[in-house]
């Protein structure tokens, strides 16, 4: 069986993923034209390109189809439940940063804190009749964050773009989403909570624990692992 690597099939994380690779003396390629999803792979036997979407490489881990694959923490922590038992954070690639943040109206002055949020979703369902609102796409990791920070009285509700636009658009009061340098959040009038970071991802490799780890697997493995620097 070969070793199969899924990687982003297009735009930048594409392209900082092949020069990371070759930085370690793996080359891998986009082959065919640019509609075809096909690849290479130089540097190590046995070893096959799957071209995905970023957000499909979780599941395709998960499912065991691929035995590694190259995609951002914040994805593989929301989309795989109990997420360490069936994959291995190999490797973080210093590229892709995002940070998944709560964030709510700027004009909200009293509250900076998860504490205050708190208290202002209860003094919300008080006045309104139904739990404040917090819109997201990554209903596990904000879930379990604001769980785990005693944040009560809110509802989640489905944002899968424009999570900024939904306050103005009065489809919500608050929302958890990626940022990178904050300037959409900024522009919709928005502000980070203080102690609202819920998690900093970045690009990763992962290691299947579902996939047939076969001889020539592991093989393939092995002589990738020693490129990389990494235990095998």
């Amino acid at each position: 069986m070969t070793l199969k690597l899924g990687v982003p099939s297009k735009g930048r994380l594409m392209e900082k993923t092949f020069d990371w690779f070759a930085g370690h003396g793996v080359n891998i390629r986009r082959t065919g034209s640019e509609r075809e999803y096909s690849g290479a792979v130089e540097g190590v036997e046995g070893m096959e390109l799957v071209l995905l979407s970023a957000g499909e490489i979780p599941r395709e881990l998960a499912a065991g189809r691929i035995h590694l694959g190259v995609t951002g923490s914040d994805l593989v922590q929301e989309r795989i439940a109990d997420w360490e038992s069936r994959v291995v954070a190999l490797e973080p690639m210093g590229f892709g940063f995002a940070d998944l943040v709560i964030a709510v109206p700027r004009c909200w002055a009293d509250v900076d804190t998860l504490d205050d949020l708190d208290a202002a979703a209860a003094a919300f369902r008080a006045a309104h009749g139904h739990r404040l609102r917090v819109a997201t796409k990554y209903h596990r990791l904000v879930r379990d964050f604001l769980r785990e920070a005693g944040v009560a009285d809110y509802q989640l509700v489905d944002s899968q773009g424009a999570t900024e636009g939904t306050v103005k658009n009065l489809t919500a009061e608050a929302i958890a989403d990626i940022t990178s340098t904050g300037e959409t959040l900024r522009a919709n009038h928005l502000k980070i909570l203080s102690d609202g970071l819920i998690h900093r991802s970045q690009a990763t490799l992962f290691k299947s624990r579902e996939a047939m780890w076969d001889d020539a697997a592991r093989d393939s493995f092995r002589a990738l692992a020693a490129r990389l620097g990494l235990d095998a």
